[in-house]
Formats: C-alpha cells, sequence, structure tokens
C-alpha cells in the first residue's frame, strides 16, 4: 500500500526521498544545519528542486559545506565558484555563503553550537501545525520574523523570513508535514 506523503512532494523520486527522510526531521547537528541554512538561501526566488538537483554539486563546490574552510574562502576561490556551472551562479548568494560562515562560527562561539542558538527559539522543541493542505502552511510567521532580524543583525545574509521559515521547515523547529502524511507523526 502506497503512503500518503505531502502534495508538494509527490511524482518527483529526488523529492519524494528527501520528504521521507529529511524534511521536517529535527535536526540538532551544526554541520547539517550549516548545509541547510547556506542551500536555503541559495533557493531564495528559485524552486527547492532545483536546489536539490544541484545538493551534490553544492557540497562539492563548498567542501562539503565545512564552514571552518568557507569562512577563509578569498576572492580567488570565490570567482572559481562563480564560473562552477554546477551550482547557481548568483555572486552575492556565494558572497553570502563566505559571511554567513563567518557570522555561523560567531553563533557558535557566543552560544556553544549554532543548534542551541537557533533552537532556542523554539525552546528546543519542535512546534507542531495541523495542516490538512501544505498550501495552507505560512510562507513566514512572527516567529520566522524575530529569527531573520536576529540573524540579520548577527551578520548573515540572505536570511529573509520566508527563507528563514523554509529553513524552519527543513530542519524540523516546525512540523508542517501535511496531518494525513505518513511523516506527520514520524516527525
Amino acid at each position: 500500500m502506497e503512503k500518503y506523503r505531502c502534495g508538494w512532494c509527490v511524482g518527483d523520486t529526488l523529492y519524494e526521498a528527501y520528504h521521507d527522510v529529511e524534511w521536517g526531521l529535527p535536526l540538532k547537528d551544526d554541520d547539517k544545519l550549516f548545509e541547510f541554512l547556506i542551500l536555503e538561501t541559495f533557493q531564495a526566488g528559485l524552486s527547492w528542486i532545483t536546489v536539490l538537483r544541484k545538493r551534490e554539486n553544492f557540497r562539492r563546490a563548498f567542501d562539503n559545506f565545512d564552514y571552518q574552510k568557507i569562512a577563509l574562502y578569498d576572492h580567488e576561490k570565490i570567482a572559481a565558484l562563480l564560473q562552477d556551472s554546477g551550482i547557481i551562479r548568483n555572486k552575492l548568494k556565494v558572497n553570502a555563503t563566505v559571511s554567513n560562515a563567518q557570522a555561523f562560527i560567531e553563533v557558535q562561539k557566543e552560544f556553544g553550537s549554532f543548534s542551541r542558538y537557533i533552537w532556542g527559539f523554539v525552546d528546543g522543541k519542535p512546534i507542531k501545525n495541523s495542516f490538512e493542505n501544505y498550501k495552507d502552511a505560512p510562507a513566514k510567521t512572527e516567529l520566522s520574523d524575530r529569527l531573520s532580524k536576529d540573524l540579520k543583525k548577527r551578520g548573515f545574509k540572505f536570511v529573509g523570513s520566508t527563507v528563514v521559515y523554509a529553513t524552519m521547515q527543513a530542519i524540523g523547529m516546525v512540523n508542517d508535514h501535511e496531518t494525513n502524511c505518513f511523516r506527520y507523526h514520524e516527525v
């Protein structure tokens, strides 16, 4: 018997695999949190499937999202990234990745981990929403507005409220699986 999935992923095997295994699963590992934050910033203005299809290329191009290395990228490395057709070659977003890595490290220094910082906005526990249709989920919330503002204050770029809410969904800070989705109660 086929499992019921959220409507946004149905029909694409890559999307379905991402939905079934990763999306909405509470994530507290700093390395993975950085990856999701960066991928979501690249997604701004594009569809998530576009980024997802290039994810392995992003991993290769950005040293497997090693923020310690990315924080030290120089103009030469950035120029090489902008020639890499396997990723989204947006100069502002590539530069933002470097400054976001630097800001990420500063947050770790202040809070002990990025996870402790970001999950502090929900007291360490996911918010469980109850949407029957994924189209009813908001693009942003008061909480994503607050988090976005705080990230910007700390030097992060491309972290508008919509990007932040998408990140919150992806890393499981909010459970926006449809209520009849098999993952709704699993995450």
